[in-house]
């Protein structure tokens, strides 16, 4: 190998990630791992089915191939129809991530700052001073609306909508937890309102803005936003079940979105997380920025950024990830950005005996069976 044919490799190597100094594996043991780790995993989630009762689908991914997808279980526990690989599932607050992403896209064209307050979108919103940076995060100190609604929400008949929230919180103003950006706090309410924020700028609702933004052009053609006032009809439908496998039916909740109501399959999953190496939907650098931990006062190891979770291995490596569950669904997106290593999980029956994450990549590092 020449100067010039060295020097480009191991430029390139640094670009794309990988380390130059390791001998590059070859397609044999490309394959071979691939086929160990697909063995595993089966075996894992063959066992967690027959004795953990794990009820749902996986799909593994290695450097941007699919190595292993499954289903396990019933979309209908009392009919006993089978999930099949395109059964499509809640994926609850795995949501916030599409949800970030598409603040993400607003802020590129130029329609927003993440140091806007909410009053520049929503001007009569109560709560003075919290950006939408805040919002991201979950720093802004806004109560869980999940807490406080069915307090002032009567029709339970009726959908709560982010627009009817809206109005909950002008209305009754339910106390902040804290001073917007003292502290981190997990808050689903910040996302309805990133959601709201995003149909006030494209003018369009946040279900119409997803799919011709995002769904569509990725090709995810079962992935949609829950709209009670514009019912999909859906190919592969499955019903959720709470522990207990009681059928998990709808609530007036589920008009809310931006926090959960996303509905996808492993597969559309696995498009949209390609996606997030390619540009198609922003840049890189402000990836970067959404992938940076923006609570070094949260003392845990797990960290948040915007939409997404984020935390290092045992090894080192880095993780991005979010776990979801509602109404009889649950779900975990990991991405470790080194190698490009994919683990989705999809379920429509409430069952997290699938273990941690360091557990799930340690398969995924296995070599030998």
């Amino acid at each position: 190998m020449n100067l010039f044919i060295l020097i480009t490799t191991f430029f390139w190597s640094l670009v794309l990630g990988n380390d130059p100094t390791k001998p590059v594996e070859s397609k044999e043991n490309i394959e071979l791992h691939s086929m160990v780790v697909a063995t595993k995993f089966d075996s894992l989630f063959r066992s967690l089915s027959t004795k953990r009762g794990f009820n749902g689908n996986v799909l593994i991914g290695l450097s941007g191939n699919v190595v292993y997808k499954n289903s396990f279980g019933f979309s209908n526990l009392k009919t006993k129809e089978l999930l099949s690989v395109k059964s499509v599932f809640q994926i609850a607050s795995v949501s916030k991530q599409f949800t970030a992403i598409a603040i993400m896209m607003l802020h590129e064209r130029g329609h927003l700052e993440y140091s806007d307050t909410i009053q520049k979108f929503i001007p009569d919103f109560p709560y003075k001073n919290i950006t939408v940076k805040e919002l991201l995060s979950h720093r802004s100190g806004l109560p869980n609306y999940m807490y406080f609604a069915a307090q002032y929400w009567k029709k339970k008949s009726e959908y709560l909508t982010n627009e009817r929230l809206l109005e909950i919180m002008k209305t009754n103003k339910p106390r902040l937890e804290f001073l917007p950006d003292r502290r981190y706090k997990y808050s689903n309410t910040g996302y309805a309102m990133l959601a709201l924020i995003v149909e006030r700028i494209s003018g369009t609702p946040f279900d119409v803005f997803m799919e011709e933004n995002v769904f569509h052009p990725l090709g995810m053609s079962s992935t949609f936003v829950y709209n009670p006032l514009n019912k999909k009809t859906i190919a592969f439908e499955t019903n959720g079940y709470n522990r207990n496998r009681r059928k998990s039916y709808e609530d007036f909740l589920d008009g809310v979105c931006g926090d959960k109501g996303i509905h996808s399959s492993v597969d559309d999953m696995f498009l949209w997380d390609q996606a997030l190496y390619s540009e198609q939907l922003v840049k890189q650098t402000t990836l970067d920025e959404a992938f940076t931990p923006m609570s070094y006062d949260y003392k845990r190891d797990n960290n948040y950024g915007y939409g997404f979770r984020i935390d290092a291995l045992a090894d080192g490596s880095k993780i991005v990830y979010h776990g979801g569950w509602w109404r009889g669904y649950n779900s975990l997106f990991v991405r470790r950005l080194g190698d490009h290593a994919t683990i989705i999980i999809l379920c429509n029956k409430v069952n997290w005996s699938f273990g941690d994450i360091e557990n799930l990549m340690s398969i995924i590092d296995s070599r030998e069976i």
